[in-house]
């Protein structure tokens, strides 16, 4: 719980009290690799903070392949925000990528906690914002250059994930098909 506990802090917007109170409602969950936060078409009641491993968010395109659109990290919050907000269907998958420890909160306790909470509005507000924000910026390589280009930058920003991800989700992230990322990774190992 200690990257959870230094991410509520983030930007002194919780007091410690506020803190304690609202990690207190949070629920561990230990996760393997290939199990799901969020399943295709069900209905997003929970936000995740991904504690240790990697998660990554997906969906379906019109053939049925599994698009990565995102991976989340150690540290980082993840949730799909339509069907949170509206109560629809998810049209979006959310599954580990490694064995994970997760801390999860229900929407209702985040509607309760908002009530007794004076910051608690802010400080989701400031943590969604710099979300999609990161995301934003962390896609923005995606849409220039070669596909050897755009590994390229994927190694330099999250080597991390280079070394831990399997070949198949990185391929789908970067738009490209397994067969081209390993003859690119081929390429720059000669």
């Amino acid at each position: 719980m200690k990257k959870l506990l230094s991410t509520l802090a983030f930007g002194g917007i919780l007091s410690e009290g506020d803190i304690r109170q609202f990690s207190s409602y949070f629920k561990e969950k230990v996760m393997k690799a290939g199990d799901f936060f969020q399943e295709y078409n069900g209905i997003a009641r929970e936000i995740a903070f991904v504690e240790k491993g990697i998660v990554r968010l997906y969906s379906p395109d019109i053939d049925g392949n599994e698009i990565t659109k995102y991976f989340i990290r150690e540290g980082q919050f993840t949730v799909d925000l339509e069907s949170y907000y509206t109560a629809k269907a998810s049209t979006e998958s959310i599954q580990c990528v490694t064995d994970c420890t997760i801390y999860t909160i229900s929407k209702s306790a985040i509607e309760k906690l908002s009530g007794e909470i004076p910051n608690l509005y802010i400080y989701i507000k400031t943590i969604t914002e710099i979300s999609l924000l990161n995301k934003i910026k962390d896609n923005d390589f995606l849409n220039f250059g070669d596909a050897k280009t755009k590994y390229r930058e994927f190694l330099r920003r999250y080597p991390d994930l280079a070394l831990l991800v399997p070949q198949q989700y990185i391929a789908s992230y970067l738009k490209i098909t397994s067969q081209s990322l390993s003859r690119i990774r081929r390429d720059l190992r000669s």
